[in-house]
């Protein structure tokens, strides 16, 4: 069914329920004394962008998050929860709860190889077949609200109010200055934010946790409380690249994380054995071979590194801060109790560092960025944690973003309200695509026999007090982006990371026991890792997986692809240094020329 059919027997959905609702009310009173079904919950998905699965405050990390926190509290906290590695593949698997290949986003634009444009699953946009949420829960007479990253499509009917949404406020890149409507790295020209699917102009100056939050108040109270449940989204910047918070937040971690990252990792595995994120005994991976020593830092670099790592800390506090602000509001208007959260992460922590690629120095200055301790997180700062941070931010896993290891992997997932018994704790394997089918059963969504089935499993369950793993010991799962590539069966996990940090080569890993992928059980289990590469060319088959190019690396690619998107730039400063030079000598022979007719 064409996108524009899906749309139209949406409109008829909700005009029906509105229709029957009016008719009850004014032909049966009587039907109001009898007890009828439990309200339909307001949903509200909150979505981080690179937090690691320890930063949130219920699971021990150093950020003050209380409003988090109490959700928690009252809620299911997910121990086993992982989505993919890059923020696009997940985001559309979260939102349709289909694979990524066949949602047809099975990678990110800036390090998609040519090979790989226009091929079934990546066309970095969702598949016009595919529903999303918003659809199924518009179909159902909900109100679909939107704030913040997109990253799924680009062009007429890509973004959100082609996708389902009613209301939206979307940035249509990978991410953006927090501070003001301007890019964050070369790869885009400016910060694309669209209202509605029309292009809109923001504040010159603004901070974008607070920015969201308001704005997705704003649609919300543009409806009386009460009249329809709604689905909201918001897909914070929090705390992607530029890592940025108000100083009033980060001043408050002033000193706390001067003893290093190794401390920090060490820290964060203590309280993985205490809250039994890992095993007694279990072993953790180190440091990468070229991460650099603490110790060996300048004091200067010291002070800069913790610092960043303040900004950090307080850029998760802001987000909290304002994640509190739309409960107060939905307390004030009597739907709090009637609101279903949903709180995860897209993926790992993210380990680049933009400031120091090539080229990137003339940028930032024609672009008003800076990189220096004062004024770090503020605006103009381009800031950022690094490598050695998100390694051990990523503990107990190992490595981080862009890597199907356990640190890119394994997320933050926390769901609280109505349907869901207080105080839980689920250690289960669940995987991102849970998510939508477990909102569409808490909503009483019908089916849609028209669209694509869902990959992904209803969580209803569980969450409900169920006992029991979500997925059976024999249930596989996939995982595929870039090339790197994982599998899960039971307890066990097969990864594939590639270059620069991988090597291409299958591992085998018992998860459960060694979550820190330290004991690589391909020798002692070779019948186990065959039947589980058995398992994995299936996945590649059924979901349209297509090989990566020989000699492909996902960092080398995103650099080409930059200079790519730069070229029209650097043609126009060159021209310009041309006119410049040329100029410049023209100048010096008449000049020349003038002097020798003077002598």
């Amino acid at each position: 069914m064409s996108r524009e059919g899906r749309d139209r027997r949406g409109r008829l959905a909700v005009g029906a329920a509105a229709a029957a609702l009016a008719l009850g009310v004014a032909t049966a009173p009587e039907a109001r004394t009898q007890p009828g079904p439990a309200p339909r919950p307001n949903i509200v998905v909150i979505l981080f962008d690179d937090a690691a699965l320890m930063d949130l405050g219920a699971y021990g990390g150093e950020a003050r998050t209380p409003n988090i926190d109490a959700l928690a509290r009252r809620g299911a906290v997910f121990t086993g929860y992982r989505t993919s590695p890059l923020c696009t593949p997940s985001r559309a698997m979260l939102l349709t709860g289909i694979d990524s290949h066949r949602a047809g986003a099975a990678t990110i634009s800036e390090v998609l190889p040519p090979e790989h444009r226009n091929r079934p699953g990546y066309g970095l946009r969702i598949e016009p077949d595919v529903l999303t949420l918003a659809e199924r829960l518009r179909s159902e007479g909900y109100r679909t609200l939107m704030t913040g990253k997109w990253h799924l499509g680009h062009g007429p009917g890509e973004l959100p109010d082609g996708q389902g949404f009613d209301r939206s406020l979307a940035l249509d890149a990978s991410g953006a200055d927090n501070w003001a409507p301007k890019s964050y790295m070369p790869y885009y020209s400016e910060a694309p934010w669209f209202e509605d699917g029309r292009p809109v102009e923001m504040p010159s100056s603004f901070y974008s946790s607070d920015l969201l939050v308001d704005r997705l108040t704003r649609y919300i109270e543009e409806s009386p409380a009460g009249r329809a449940p709604f689905f909201a989204y918001l897909a914070l910047q929090a705390v992607h690249i530029p890592v940025q918070a108000p100083a009033r937040y980060t001043d408050g971690y002033r000193g706390r994380f001067d003893a290093g990252w190794e401390a920090l990792r060490d820290e964060r595995v203590d309280k993985a054995r205490r809250n039994g994120l890992l095993p007694q005994g279990a072993a953790v991976a180190g440091f990468s071979p070229n991460a650099r020593d603490w110790e060996a830092l300048s004091p200067a670099e010291r002070r800069m590194a913790a610092r960043s790592m303040e900004v950090y800390a307080g850029m998760i506090e802001a987000a909290d801060s304002a994640i509190g602000r739309l409960i107060r509001r939905l307390e004030a208007r009597g739907e709090l109790a009637n609101t279903l959260f949903v709180i995860t992460s897209d993926n790992g922590p993210e380990p680049s560092d933009p400031v120091h690629q090539r080229g990137m120095g003339l940028w930032m200055r024609l672009n008003g960025y800076a990189w220096r301790e004062e004024g770090l997180g503020g605006p103009g700062s381009l800031n950022f944690i690094g490598r050695e941070w998100a390694e051990a931010l990523a503990a107990p896993g190992r490595r981080y973003k862009f890597y199907v290891s356990e640190g890119g992997l394994r997320a933050p997932l926390i769901v609280s309200g109505p349907g869901v018994a207080p105080g839980r704790r689920i250690d289960g394997l669940t995987f991102v695509t849970d998510v939508t089918p477990t909102l569409v059963d808490l909503a009483g969504a019908r089916p849609a026999p028209d669209a694509p089935a869902m990959d992904g499993l209803s969580l209803r369950a569980v969450l409900a007090g169920g006992e029991g793993p979500v997925r059976g010991p024999e249930t596989p799962l996939g995982i595929e982006v870039s090339g790197n590539a994982a599998l899960y069966r039971g307890d066990y996990k097969i990864i594939r990371d590639m270059p620069p940090l991988g090597d291409g080569r299958w591992r085998l890993y018992d998860v459960v026991q060694d979550p820190g992928e330290t004991r690589d059980l391909s020798a002692a289990e070779p019948g186990r890792l065959k039947l589980m590469l058995a398992d994995y060319a299936a996945y590649e088959a059924q979901v349209g997986v297509a090989p990566v190019p020989e000699g492909y690396n996902m960092q080398r690619q995103l650099t080409a692809n930059v200079l790519a998107r730069q070229a029209p730039l650097l043609a126009a400063l060159a021209g310009a240094l041309a006119l410049v030079v040329g100029g410049a000598g023209l100048l010096a022979w008449r000049w020349r020329r003038r002097g020798r007719r003077a002598a």
